[in-house]
């Protein structure tokens, strides 16, 4: 098995890197911009909208749906999915590798993802199924065959579900549940094989239960864990409420001057920059991706464009909101005059930290180190926990779609068995090959997104007749 793992390693790597680096940025940044100018800048024109339609009527209890979810549930799928592991681990990577500038790009990243989310979610209700028991079936790989009819169509989609399974269902859940029992054990003590069996009780409840039943977790686990660490992010920034100006300060600094703290060329460092923003806010918003259309589609709405708006705030809450509190907690807590990072950035952060332990480090430094490693570990746990019912539901949805109904409930045991298998063992294989699923995933969606351009302007209000 080692050598099998020394062979496929530096394959999956270089794999991961040319299409992070080149293809994925090209397509999913291309795909933003895009949307942003043909549907006239739905993100602003329809912001204030679809905040009113989350926030409206807020209610953790929307009430048991007789098939599909509610729009808010459907939202709260689709954050479930997006605020995971990489909104506290990626974006400390993110300003290890590519200095505090990182999050500025991530920011110019979430705003073009806005509308390519608006998109996806348009194109999952215009393009979903109803079942003869009357559950919806919908996502890309329903968009996929009807932007292309045939084989091709027919190719585009059965690529996108084998690698959704594989990228979400399967390995990336172990990769979640790895996050879980890792920092349980560290911050608790707890023996990794007892988190895994409680965490396989508690999902193969919920995975049993349906959509209904996952719908009505996910609508009171995602503000209860959102509230949970916003609350303590704002306790940090206000202890280091002097720090504020100095943090806000470097992320707009380092955006065009990285070099200063990561070392380097100005060019090497921009690119450094710039690249670690692009592919960490792509794939912690998932914008383009092709998750989240699986959430929207089940959503109980009849037009469109409703779903589409609501869609756009998941991603301001993904990256706006939380991730950038976390980076700014981070920030202001290692990168400021008295922090570790100071004045040190990459060269100190190969001996000093790394962005396993970056975020528990920035919270212990507020709180103390060993209630910031606890709250870190009970955010990652909501959020890894949250993110693996999500990803369960997409996979399941893409094997019924290749497999039939009665494929299911063998995904489920399977899942089941990596989700434990997560919390026991870390390899870097699994990781890497994880990412390379969810890299090639992305190629049939956003060549969808591109083809269907005319399908979304229709439901889109400004542009649509009215």
């Amino acid at each position: 098995m080692s050598q099998i793992e020394a062979i496929l390693m530096p394959i999956v790597v270089n794999i991961n890197t040319y299409l992070s680096n080149y293809i994925l940025i090209a397509l999913l940044l291309g795909v933003g911009i895009w949307y942003t100018f043909r549907t006239k800048f739905v993100q602003i024109r329809c912001f204030g909208e679809g905040m009113k339609r989350v926030f409206g009527n807020l209610s953790l209890s929307g009430g048991k749906q007789e098939q599909g979810m509610s729009s808010f549930q459907a939202l709260a799928t689709a954050i479930a999915a997006q605020v995971g592991t990489g909104n506290i681990v990626g974006a400390c990577g993110a300003i290890l590798v590519g200095g505090p500038g990182a999050i500025f790009w991530m920011w110019v990243i979430a705003f073009f993802g806005m509308a390519t989310v608006y998109a996806e979610a348009t194109l999952a209700i215009q393009t979903r199924q109803k079942s003869d028991d009357g559950s919806y079936k919908g996502g890309p790989v329903y968009y996929i065959t009807t932007a292309f009819k045939g084989g091709f169509g027919k190719f585009l989609a059965g690529f996108f579900a084998v690698a959704i399974i594989l990228a979400l269902g399967f390995m990336g859940c172990m990769v979640q549940s790895n996050s879980i029992g890792s920092t349980l054990n560290t911050a608790f003590g707890i023996q990794s094989w007892i988190v895994g069996i409680i965490l396989v009780a508690i999902c193969g409840f919920i995975f049993l239960g349906g959509v209904q039943r996952l719908a009505s977790v996910t609508e009171k686990v995602v503000p209860i864990m959102a509230a949970i660490f916003l609350l303590g992010g704002l306790a940090v920034l206000i202890i280091r409420a002097k720090y504020i100006p100095a943090t806000v300060g470097m992320i707009f600094q380092y955006a065009f001057q990285p070099q200063s703290i990561i070392g380097g060329t100005f060019g090497a460092a921009l690119m450094a920059a710039l690249s670690q923003g692009a592919k960490r806010g792509l794939f912690s918003n998932e914008a383009g991706m092709g998750s989240t259309p699986h959430a929207h589609a089940q959503a109980n709405v009849t037009d469109p464009h409703e779903q589409g708006v609501v869609a756009m705030i998941g991603v301001f809450i993904d990256t706006f909101v939380v991730l950038t509190l976390n980076a700014l907690v981070v920030i202001s807590t290692l990168y400021t005059a008295d922090g570790p990072l100071a004045a040190n950035g990459a060269a100190a952060a190969q001996t000093v930290l790394t962005k396993t332990n970056l975020a528990q480090t920035a919270f212990g430094v507020a709180f103390g180190e060993s209630a910031g490693a606890m709250f870190v570990a009970v955010c990652l746990f909501f959020f890894a926990f949250s993110t693996i019912l999500s990803w369960n539901l997409f996979g399941k949805i893409n094997v019924i779609y290749l497999f039939g109904k009665k494929a299911a409930m063998v995904y489920s045991i399977v899942a089941l068995v990596f989700i434990f298998l997560g919390t026991m063992m870390s390899n870097d294989l699994v990781w890497e090959m994880s990412d390379m699923f969810n890299n090639l995933m992305v190629i049939p969606n956003a060549i969808a997104l591109f083809a269907l351009t005319s399908m979304v302007l229709k439901t889109t209000k400004g542009i649509r007749k009215e």
